[in-house]
């Protein structure tokens, strides 16, 4: 069925409604952001004056500027954040692939519990765990070091991980396994050759969320389990313009808007992935 025919099911004032609510939907998604990147221009005095002006009046990107000295080390921070992010996605992938396959394509015993057990995971909040993390990082020796994030990372984005990639799996059809069987391929060798790359939409989804997710859980561990500015990520960076007298707003939101860009212009460029996965196996063929 064409796109045209579904459209023309729609009445008009229908049309219009769905378009409204649609903009309203985005209005406030967006306005956060919108009012966020115009106060990164104004400057401070501008903030707090009254009447309160929506638009900057002589603004500049001033804040872009004043607050990499603000901050020193900022470049840092990012940098970190980036890379616990990263390493955090590739442990999570090379964990999760193998367990959603056994999940989706194989029945044994005590598979239930466990996929409840991972949902069970999920309902602890990572602040609720912080003593016994601390005292589990410590035993390891981990603590002040990338490791100490990067395990409660992998730990607390393993469970969703597994039961977003197994739905997708769950799709595949079960006669591809059995084809290889027949043709004395093992389960590795099916899961590499057969599963992923068939599989690889769904891999990116679940890529994508772990990426958001760990750049997202840094500050509490952060601030938890390491006191060396060197391997602090961006959030304790960004935390740092809160002073005891006041808080620097327009460089905040500036340092704010240039520590997400990167990871918004590798969002920009995977989209069609993340929307092609999204969608896979969504209609049964």
């Amino acid at each position: 069925m064409s796109s045209a025919a579904m459209i023309d099911r729609y009445r008009w004032w229908e049309i219009i409604l769905i378009y409204c609510g649609i903009a309203v939907f985005l209005f406030f998604v967006l306005a956060p952001f919108v009012e966020g990147f115009l106060v990164s221009l104004k400057p401070l005095a501008q903030l707090f004056s009254s009447p309160y002006r929506f638009w900057p009046e002589n603004g500049s990107f001033e804040a872009y500027r004043t607050m990499w000295v603000s901050v020193p080390g900022f470049g840092r921070y990012i940098f970190n954040s980036f890379f616990i992010s990263i390493i955090v996605t590739l442990i999570v992938l090379c964990l999760v692939i193998p367990a959603a396959y056994a999940f989706a394509k194989f029945e044994f015993k005590g598979m239930g519990i466990l996929l409840g057990a991972f949902l069970t995971v999920n309902m602890f909040s990572g602040a609720v765990l912080l003593i016994p993390l601390f005292r589990l990082m410590r035993s390891m020796g981990v603590l002040n070091t990338y490791l100490a994030m990067i395990v409660p990372g992998v730990a607390f984005l393993i469970p969703s991980a597994i039961w977003l990639l197994r739905t997708y799996m769950i799709r595949i059809p079960q006669e591809l396994n059995e084809a290889a069987f027949m043709d004395g391929a093992s389960h590795f060798y099916t899961l590499r050759r057969v599963i992923l790359p068939i599989a690889m939409p769904g891999i990116i989804v679940v890529a994508i969320t772990t990426f958001i997710g760990a750049y997202a859980q840094q500050f509490i561990f952060a601030l938890t389990f390491n006191s060396k500015s060197e391997y602090m990520p961006l959030p304790v960076g960004l935390f740092a313009y809160f002073g005891k007298q006041e808080v620097i707003w327009n460089e905040l939101m500036a340092a704010s808007f240039v520590g997400i860009a990167p990871a918004m212009v590798v969002i920009f460029f995977l989209q069609r992935y993340l929307v092609g996965g999204l969608t896979a196996g969504a209609v049964k063929q």
